[in-house]
């Protein structure tokens, strides 16, 4: 809602004060509500005129909403691109209530306060965080929390409730973008409440409520909320609050979705011509994108929204609808596929059905290429790279299927816009029952020391005292028969590992918890112990354990030995969680300095979702600058699997040209 907006929704002499709903072409709805005509998009839901209610029906139904909030109540709100479900965020019980009406038992959950002087009883706000935050798009921005000591005791302090998002150092939070919602939180200030969660409405893993009588039974009948807060303006195009972060004075996105996409994407000039390519995406965190070059050769590409987890029939129709939707606005006609070339995902059957049924081009790009290749288009479009550049790729996240047939996650690349070679990885190792060993991160951590040759290490003994016989027994023979155990390289799964083995985090409730919570862990190691980055001196881990065991294949024994060392001497689990970081930047820059130097190579690209730790990624880029190389990070496309689609366009269109021009 922009200034003129909000005045004029404030001033009681003006016709729009308190209409609903209201817009402004300047700052109001645009995709959520447009609807293409022919290629054009001129047409909208609001071709027939919504009939709003009365303000005085208006104000009376808000305050009505207020008041079930303020009893612990959880409403349904519609917003511009989907439903909230909203609550007190101060209220523990409410918030616990929401959590199990849900299902989503610790995934931090993100709020929304009346003005930035509430933000900054809550969290540190820096200027660029202030800018995000009060701007014209509104995005929820991760900020770092004021710790209890710090404010905990100020009559000025914002308490919420324990659970909002638990223990974790960053609290997702922001200011209202819509009308209502500036009614909600104003009505709701005058109640005692000073924030409120603002959720996804929908059950975990399904996707976002559009459409009002889905919502109703979706949402209310099916006792997920008590009431409905909506409007007669349609939705027909799904989309999520945006998400985004700033990591050293630069803007991050992590979610890309409302105010963001399809904002159009350079992608690098090329010679000669090549097609208008439709990419996939990943199955995690899926997006699509659609390139188009203009007559004057500059490449556009329009990547939509976050979509969600591609793995079941109603994410994969929100797919098909962002695909409808975005070749119907750009008036695009695929003349090429890009996919990942994981066999199983539904997004890459489908572009393996069409390339078939169509005679169509179709690049099958491998994941974690597709992570580099990401950074590297948006480095060459600004001007920092050649298009014939190589670079240092390191790829760490969680999954992505590898051309050798393992589940790799821990990658270097040497690599270009067309292809890559593998420099070094993490050494494999198996994970008994696959996704079993994903949500029960004590099955991978018994299975990763297992192979090591550190089960009956005393630092161990915690770790095997929290699986029953049955299972470690079970376990045992799947990993030595081979049963059901596909083998990894993932950095993600080696910090799941770590954060079992130290006791912080067992099962995974969420995606990447364990994780999420071992940097937690670390942060709270920072503030506590020594309030800096730790120097060379610093930590169980000092002498830098060398991972390299062979040319290619990166050795974990010596850094979990480490681990399991600090456990048997009695080492703080939250200062074994910082140093296990510091050992992990460390390793890692001086495996970049290896491969860098011989291959002549002076750049390092990272992407991968293990960088959303916000730590790890600090500290190595800390300490490849020190070394010398240019560090690139991705500033217009997230760096976890949010960036894929746009990675493979960039691919596919690099090797559609080497074939042309062959």
């Amino acid at each position: 809602m922009c200034p003129a907006c909000a005045a004029e929704y404030a001033d009681p002499l003006d016709r729009r004060f308190h209409a609903q709903p209201d817009a402004c072409f300047d700052c109001g709805p645009h995709i959520t509500w447009r609807e293409a005509v022919n290629g054009d998009a001129c047409g909208n839901s609001s071709a027939t005129p919504a009939v709003g209610t009365t303000r005085e029906a208006s104000d009376a139904i808000i305050e009505r909403c207020v008041e079930l909030l303020a009893s612990g109540g959880i409403v349904a709100i519609k917003g511009l691109g989907g439903f909230h479900l909203a609550c007190d965020a101060s209220n523990e019980q409410a918030v616990a209530e929401l959590r199990r009406r849900k299902r989503r038992s610790n995934k931090p959950l993100a709020v929304m306060v009346r003005d930035l002087a509430d933000v900054e009883r809550l969290c540190h706000v820096n200027d660029v965080e202030r800018g995000l935050l009060s701007g014209s798009i509104r995005p929820i921005v991760l900020l770092r929390r004021h710790a209890v000591c710090e404010n905990g005791g100020s009559p000025d302090a914002l308490a919420l409730a324990p659970s909002v998002a638990h223990d974790l150092p960053e609290l997702g939070a922001m200011l209202p973008y819509t009308p209502l919602q500036h009614l909600l939180l104003a009505a709701a200030a005058s109640h005692g409440m000073h924030a409120l969660v603002m959720t996804s409405g929908n059950l975990s893993e399904e996707p976002i409520e559009t459409d009002d009588d889905l919502a109703w039974e979706h949402l209310v009948a099916a006792g997920i909320a008590d009431a409905l807060l909506g409007n007669d303006r349609a939705i027909l195009s799904r989309y999520d609050d945006s998400v985004v972060r700033v990591v050293d004075g630069d803007v991050m996105p992590v979610r890309r979705a409302r105010g963001y996409a399809p904002q159009p994407l350079s992608l690098p000039a090329l010679d000669g011509t090549t097609p208008c390519v439709l990419a996939c995406g990943p199955q995690q965190k899926a997006t699509i994108a659609l390139t188009r070059t203009d007559s004057d050769g500059h490449t556009t590409c329009f990547v939509s929204q976050h979509i969600g987890d591609v793995e079941n029939g109603a994410t994969f129709d929100a797919w098909s609808a962002a695909r409808s939707r975005l070749e119907n606005l750009f008036d695009l006609a695929p003349a090429a596929l890009a996919c990942d070339m994981h066999p199983s995902y539904l997004s890459s059957q489908w572009a393996r059905e069409q390339a078939r049924e169509h005679d169509l081009p179709l690049i099958e790009v491998q994941h974690h290429h597709a992570h580099i290749a990401s950074v590297m288009a948006e480095a060459i479009a600004a001007g920092q790279l050649t298009t014939d550049a190589r670079v240092l790729g390191i790829a760490f996240d969680g999954t992505g299927a590898g051309t050798d047939g393992t589940i790799w996650g821990g990658e270097f690349l040497v690599a270009g816009l067309g292809g890559f070679e593998r420099a070094a990885h993490l050494r494999t190792w198996a994970l008994p029952g696959g996704a079993a060993s994903v949500r029960d991160a004590r099955r991978n951590a018994f299975a990763l020391l297992s192979e090591l040759g550190l089960l009956e290490h005393p630092g161990a003994a915690r770790l095997l005292d929290s699986l029953d016989e049955q299972t470690r027994s079970v376990t045992a023979t799947m990993i030595e028969r081979g049963i059901n155990s596909p083998r990894t390289s993932s950095m993600g799964r080696l910090f799941d590992a770590a954060a079992a083995i130290l006791g912080i985090c067992d099962k995974a409730t969420y995606e990447g918890e364990p994780a999420i919570e071992l940097e937690a862990a670390a942060w709270r190691a920072l503030d506590n112990e020594i309030a800096h980055f730790p120097d060379d001196n610093a930590g169980y881990f000092a002498s830098g354990p060398s991972w390299l065991d062979g040319p290619y294949v990166l050795d974990q024994k010596a850094l979990f030995e480490a681990l399991l060392g600090g456990i048997e001497a009695g080492a703080p689990a939250d200062r074994l969680a910082l140093d296990f970081h510091v050992a992990v930047a460390r390793s890692s820059a001086r495996i970049a300095s290896d491969i860098c130097v011989p291959e002549g190579i002076d750049t390092v690209a990272l992407s991968g979702g293990v960088f959303m730790n916000r730590l790890l990624l600090q500290l190595l880029t800390r300490e490849l600058k020190s070394a010398g190389p240019t560090v690139l990070v991705p500033h217009t496309v997230p760096i976890n699997d949010g960036c894929i689609a746009y990675g493979q366009a960039a691919v596919a269109r690099a090797r559609l040209a080497q074939i042309a021009s062959q």
